[in-house]
């Protein structure tokens, strides 16, 4: 444990609380950052971080789904969990959404929840809830692991497990209960005849990759005319990702990224074939479709992955399949793999790396032909039903991310929420990647609304690297308010706000299913950067794409962060099509 220079020597206060040890624990585990909105349930932790504050900055949110979400993003920032304190009851639901996105996402996470009083416990006391019901664990719940401290001396034990839990196999997220009692408790010495210790930090534990198994990855490529690897999922670190891209490189393989881990592997080269997911290039679904065998490296293969399970049939895919995973619980859960592999991205990249390639493969036409059509679908749709003059006011949005491409640093992580709005940077923003030496992309497969805004922040006080949010009109709203928690804590992010509206993405749909039958997707907005400024950001207003290049610019040059909202035309719906155009075609089915 590190010497604490607080000016109150330990001397000068009172005897340690167990709240204080929780914290000195999590001080222990490397945490420099914690999210949380304050609660009574917790005043003893709230103490410790106002004692240990050299060493660990409480970040005070102004919601706890926001909190939540910010625990998320510095988890998949850093590859360690994240670390959420929030109150019982209201401040746990309230917090549900950024675990559910933390179990969907593969990220590590610690959510910490301030509990009733061990004496007022099962009698439906002020907020109480039962949270191994609300978060159990199970194939699809929320949490990786749901404990209750009941014993300080134990709070050593407990921290370390969650971290070990949250971060070995498959990575997600670990709740711990924490009764108010226990927390103001006086540590006292045990049988021992010392006080509780923090336990030392908890480092990952490596599956590597069978030896046979590889040997038989290699054979199937050999007799390979087409292969694929789709990369993603959680667990990657930039040496990962060096040695994946080397394993492609070797082999002249095609990698397209799992939906929203689009900087696994770096847009630029010539071997990348696109991202997998909501939104695929349909030239790359047939690509996928057509291959006789898929490498899924990291990701689980969910539904967004797999266009509705039909890019691979499930539970058989038509393909050949090796899918190589850090959980050994994932392997075979949903597909019955061809080759299964027990891995973590770490050893399994470095396993690959070194696998034996020929000097001659079959398929170099086909890996040209894969990056051929991701090269030719960064170029604009033609769009129709739309004015050739654009006498609206409308702003083209694939020169908006190109502006962002070129002035935005390589390091610079970029946020986004759910909604239709991040089709944009989904299709058109090219990511170095992971091998740069930096996570850039943080994005929710859950599609959880509110995302983008909260993530940025946290990337901005924790990294200090520049933070681009894009989020649409609606889900900003979901959290909009942390942009006081970035001046509170002097961080800056730049936001780009598209503003039709609507819920863009339900009204899409709308019209594909109900055509002109509009209900509940409507929104009366605020005077977004008149909120922006209320806030302390700078807040601009654009109806023209011509005008976005010398703001974002301001923006960047600006000490405190920017919101720039762009008035977006409603039919602007997607990167492929208009809301006529969807209307009409529902119309005549």
């Amino acid at each position: 444990m590190p010497t604490v220079s607080n000016p109150k020597t330990t001397a000068s206060l009172p005897p340690t609380l167990a709240g204080h040890l929780l914290v000195q624990c999590l001080v222990a585990q490397g945490v420099t950052h914690a999210f949380g909105v304050p609660g009574e349930s917790y005043l003893a932790v709230l103490d410790g971080f106002h004692l240990y504050q050299e060493h660990i900055q409480f970040v005070v949110n102004r919601q706890e789904g926001g909190a939540a979400f910010m625990a998320e993003a510095h988890g998949k920032l850093t590859g360690r969990p994240g670390v959420c304190f929030v109150t019982r009851g209201p401040g746990a639901t309230n917090a549900s959404i950024g675990v559910h996105t933390a179990f969907q996402d593969s990220t590590p996470m610690v959510l910490l929840v301030g509990d009733v009083a061990s004496d007022q416990r099962d009698r439906e006391a002020f907020q109480e809830m039962d949270y191994r019901v609300m978060f159990g664990p199970s194939a699809l719940g929320m949490a990786k692991r749901v404990e209750r401290i009941d014993d300080a001396a134990r709070i050593p034990e407990y921290i370390a497990r969650a971290f070990a839990t949250a971060m070995n196999g498959r990575p997600g997220p670990v709740v711990l209960v924490l009764p108010e009692d226990m927390l103001s408790q006086k540590l006292v010495a045990g049988a021992s005849g010392a006080i509780p210790q923090p336990l030392a930090r908890v480092e990952p534990v490596e599956a590597w990759s069978d030896p046979g198994a590889l040997r038989d990855l290699r054979q199937l490529l050999l007799k390979s005319e087409r292969p694929f690897v789709i990369a993603g999922g959680g667990g990657w670190t930039p040496q990962a990702a060096q040695a994946l891209q080397r394993f492609a490189e070797n082999w002249r393989l095609p990698v397209g990224n799992a939906f929203r881990f689009q900087d696994t592997f770096d847009n630029h080269h010539p071997q990348y074939a696109g991202d997998v997911g909501i939104g695929i290039n349909p030239a790359l679904a047939k690509r996928i479709r057509e291959s006789d065998l898929i490498i899924a490296i990291g990701p689980r293969l969910g539904e967004m992955t797999t266009g509705g399970y039909t890019l691979l049939k499930a539970p058989k895919a038509a393909q050949t399949l090796v899918h190589i995973h850090a959980s050994a619980e994932e392997l075979n859960r949903v597909y019955q793999a061809d080759l299964a592999i027990h891995a973590s991205m770490r050893a399994a990249a470095r396993s690959l790396e070194v696998l034996t390639a020929p000097v001659n493969v079959a398929w170099e036409a086909w890996t040209q032909g894969c990056n051929a059509d991701y090269q030719a679908n960064l170029v604009p749709s033609v769009i129709k039903d739309l004015p050739a003059d654009n006498a609206r006011g409308l702003v083209d949005m694939p020169s908006v991310i190109a502006t962002l491409q070129k002035h935005l640093p390589k390091d610079a992580v970029l946020t986004n929420g759910a909604g239709n709005f991040a089709s944009w940077l989904h299709r058109f923003y090219r990511y170095t990647g992971l091998a740069a030496g930096h996570k850039t992309q943080l994005a929710p497969t859950n599609g959880a609304m509110g995302y983008g805004v909260p993530a940025g922040i946290a990337a901005a006080i924790t990294t200090g690297r520049t933070a681009f949010t894009i989020a649409g009109d609606g889900d900003f709203l979901m959290n909009g308010q942390e942009l006081a928690t970035a001046v509170q804590h002097g961080a800056k992010s730049i936001i780009l706000l598209l503003n039709n509206g609507m819920y863009g993405t339900i009204r899409m749909h709308q019209e594909r299913e109900y055509p002109q039958r509009v209900a509940g997707t409507a929104l009366n907005n605020p005077d977004f950067a008149a909120l922006a400024r209320a806030y302390g950001y700078a807040g601009i207003t654009i109806r023209k794409s011509a005008d976005f290049e010398a703001e974002l610019l301001a923006a960047l040059a600006r000490p405190n962060g920017t919101v720039i909202e762009v008035v977006l035309e409603p039919e602007l719906i997607s990167t492929r099509g208009t809301l006529a155009a969807m209307t009409q075609a529902a119309l005549k089915r």
